[in-house]
């Protein structure tokens, strides 16, 4: 596993670009604000604000901390202090409403996710918490919880550094939150709102200004190395914009008199794939690593690379060229 940060697939045009930034947003929010009784909701969660931490929904909610502190809390069923933290803890996040998120980390539950944050966060022994603010780790307590009123004083200073620090302004339109739109009757499968750390990628998108989507994809994935959803859209918002102002013609005839020249069997293959040619795009990059050799090779090869995160690692094509990649390159 590798440490995380807390510093904490097909024809590719247009759509597919705004479609897969939508449909990571909605997955990241669907999993950072799941219903009291979802998977990964708390039992008895207050206001939709407590979360029970897992692989699946780590990226997603440790996002939050760029609304509002996020308290991770490590926990056990076979400790009875564990226990009693965890009732106060969610009548202070009720209480709250949304001023700071409560991320349960359930050290039987999920035993590999818990040691390494244990490790991230130096805990010596439960009952334990430490604050994530922007990114940033907080410690709060290890090994003896405090008294509910000196918790309270404890999470009234995060919430206040958070929005004098970081202008954190709370999660106020999570379900149950103060100020959140009452949802429509008939609403109940409506999609939630975007994961926030794409929303700016997202309004770039809108206005059509790829190089700002691209940039604001590179500043999440700067924050959250992890962050595959941005990492797939900023791929392909990349090769829109080594393609959107290629005149194909031009491009496919230097290509073609030209084949040991790198950059133009790249642009030509930027272009086979952004027209949905996936698996002329790859064959064109592996014969173009075939006859190259030293730098101009290995340009060949990591562009090709480059288009494999595209499409998706797991793939079919990808697969198969990897394969081919292989036995040119060996």
């Amino acid at each position: 596993m590798q440490p995380r940060n807390m510093s904490m697939r097909g024809v590719v045009d247009l759509g597919a670009v705004k479609a897969a930034s939508e449909a990571a947003a909605q997955r990241a929010a669907r999993a950072a604000s799941a219903p009291q009784t979802g998977a990964d909701s708390a039992p008895g969660a207050a206001g939709g604000f407590v979360f029970d931490l897992t692989e699946e929904n780590f990226d997603s909610v440790l996002a939050l901390s760029q609304q509002a502190p996020v308290v991770l809390e490590f926990s056990s069923q076979r400790s009875p202090h564990s226990i009693e933290l965890g009732e106060v803890f969610d009548r202070l996040a009720a209480e709250f409403a949304g001023r700071f998120v409560l991320a349960r980390v359930d050290i039987d539950a999920t035993p590999q996710l818990a040691q390494e944050l244990v490790m991230q966060a130096q805990v010596q022994g439960l009952p334990a918490a430490v604050a994530v603010i922007a990114g940033q780790l907080a410690p709060m307590f290890d090994r003896a919880a405090p008294q509910e009123e000196q918790l309270r004083q404890i999470l009234d200073q995060l919430v206040a550094v958070g929005e004098q620090r970081f202008g954190l302004t709370g999660l106020t339109g999570a379900p149950g939150a103060p100020g959140a739109a009452p949802q429509a009757e008939g609403d109940e499968d409506a999609e939630p709102p975007g994961d926030p750390l794409l929303a700016p990628a997202e309004a770039a998108l809108d206005a059509g200004d790829f190089a700002g989507a691209a940039q604001a994809y590179r500043n999440v994935i700067s924050d959250y190395p992890a962050h595959t959803e941005a990492k797939l859209a900023l791929a392909q918002v990349e090769l829109i914009l080594r393609t959107k102002d290629a005149d194909a013609d031009e491009v496919r005839r230097n290509a073609a008199e030209r084949p040991t020249d790198v950059d133009a069997q790249t642009l030509a293959a930027d272009l086979d794939l952004s027209g949905g040619n996936v698996e002329d795009a790859f064959g064109r990059l592996v014969e173009t690593v075939r006859r190259t050799a030293g730098d101009d090779r290995n340009k060949a090869r990591v562009h090709l690379l480059g288009l494999f995160e595209v499409i998706g690692l797991d793939d079919p094509r990808v697969v198969k060229a990897r394969a081919a990649l292989t036995s040119v390159l060996f």
